[in-house]
């Protein structure tokens, strides 16, 4: 997946906002809060999510996958694919899905229904 590939579809999820910042990191949020980030890594297209706790111990063991920097260090479970044999793009884009699912689920009520989520 290439950034602007990662863009589209982070855009193309429902209520979301772009914002660049971080050293020209793309970040995406939902309702305010973060739940993906793309930007580089070792001269690569890297892209950062939210997972689950087991996601997080099983897929940080895979090549080309690591554990966020800076999210992860502050015991968030964040993962980054930071190089090519990382996931496929199929893969990529249901953890970026479900990285989005899980920041919509944690808003309030009243947030989820201002934005018709």
């Amino acid at each position: 997946m290439t950034r602007d590939e990662f863009n589209a579809f982070c855009a193309a999820l429902p209520q979301t906002t772009h914002v660049v910042q971080w050293g020209n990191a793309d970040v995406w949020k939902v309702g305010g809060k973060v739940f993906a980030v793309g930007g580089w890594a070792d001269g690569h297209d890297a892209f950062t999510f939210k997972v689950s706790e087991i996601a997080f111990e099983v897929l940080q063991e895979l090549p080309g996958i690591r554990p966020a920097p800076y999210l992860a260090s502050r015991g968030m479970k964040w993962l980054q694919n930071y190089r090519d044999d990382g996931l496929s793009e199929e893969e990529l884009r249901n953890h970026i899905r479900y990285s989005y699912q899980m920041i919509v689920d944690g808003l309030t009520r009243k947030k989820r229904a201002e934005l018709g989520l």
